[in-house]
C-alpha cells in the first residue's frame, strides 16, 4: 500500500486544463481541428481573464505549451502539428 501522501490524482494535469486558475477555457478547446480557432479562443481567454498573473499572449501560450508537454509522446502526431499551428497563430493573433 502506497504511504498516504503518495496519492492523488492519476490526472491531475487534466484538472488543470478542465479548471485553470489563469483562463478560463471554451470547452474541448484543446480537441478542436482548427488552428486558427484555438488561437482566438485562447487569446479571447487570456484577454478577458483577470487572474492571470502575465501578459496575455504568455498566459495564452503558457496554456497551449503545458497541455502540448503534458500530453507528451501520448499525443498523436496529426494532433501535435494541429497545436503547433496554434501556436503559430496565436503569435500571429498578438502579433509577436
Amino acid at each position: 500500500m502506497k504511504p498516504k501522501y503518495a496519492r492523488g490524482p492519476k490526472f491531475w494535469s487534466r484538472d488543470v486544463t478542465k479548471k485553470s486558475n489563469a483562463l478560463d477555457l471554451e470547452f474541448g478547446v484543446f480537441t478542436w481541428d482548427d488552428p486558427v480557432r484555438i488561437a482566438r479562443s485562447l487569446k479571447r481567454s487570456a484577454e478577458i481573464s483577470i487572474r492571470r498573473k502575465g501578459s496575455p499572449y504568455q498566459s495564452a501560450m503558457s496554456m497551449l505549451n503545458f497541455y502540448i508537454n503534458r500530453a507528451g509522446k501520448n499525443l498523436p502526431r496529426e494532433r501535435r502539428l494541429v497545436l503547433e499551428r496554434a501556436k503559430t497563430e496565436l503569435r500571429n493573433l498578438f502579433r509577436k
